[in-house]
């Protein structure tokens, strides 16, 4: 279902996800820096620059930056989105196990994955993207809120 491209089958949105929100600007904004300067010109000299440059250009366009989790991107190794697709739910709001224990655990991390995820079932997929769209469009990301398992860790 092409509404649910930016919906995770664990009911996040990939919209809210920094590699597709902020990420993509400020690599923008480095590579058109680094332009004006020069770099793409003569930065080839320095060792490691190319893998640079192409990852740099790649953080720039959403696609390559991170497809979604439907199309693969995200943690390959993900066990929602294992289990999902084996369960054939679309989200994991309509699994008659919801919400399950790596929900529940992933919810430590995401701290708005199962509120959200009621809101979804409240108010349906079309208005909840909306909203999604509208944080987005705010500036917000899950990474403003997330929990890290090391405290020191600012990632």
């Amino acid at each position: 279902m092409e509404k649910l491209k930016l919906v995770t089958y664990c009911g996040l949105h990939c919209g809210l996800c920094a590699a597709r929100g902020r990420i993509p600007q400020q690599a923008a904004a480095l590579r058109d820096s680094m332009a004006r300067e020069g770099w793409d010109q003569w930065g080839h000299c320095f060792d490691g620059f190319d893998v640079f440059w192409k990852f740099l250009n790649d953080r720039c366009d959403l696609d390559k930056s991170c497809p979604g989790c439907r199309q693969g991107g995200g943690y390959p190794d993900c066990p929602i989105r294992k289990c999902a697709v084996e369960r054939q739910v679309d989200i994991c709001i309509n699994c008659q196990e919801y919400p399950c224990d790596h929900l529940r655990q992933f919810n430590k991390v995401y701290p708005t994955l199962l509120a959200d995820g009621e809101r979804l079932r409240l108010i349906g997929v079309d208005a909840w993207i909306a909203e999604q769209e509208k944080r987005a469009a705010s500036g917000f990301v899950y990474a403003d809120i997330r929990y890290r398992s090391n405290p020191d860790d600012d990632g």
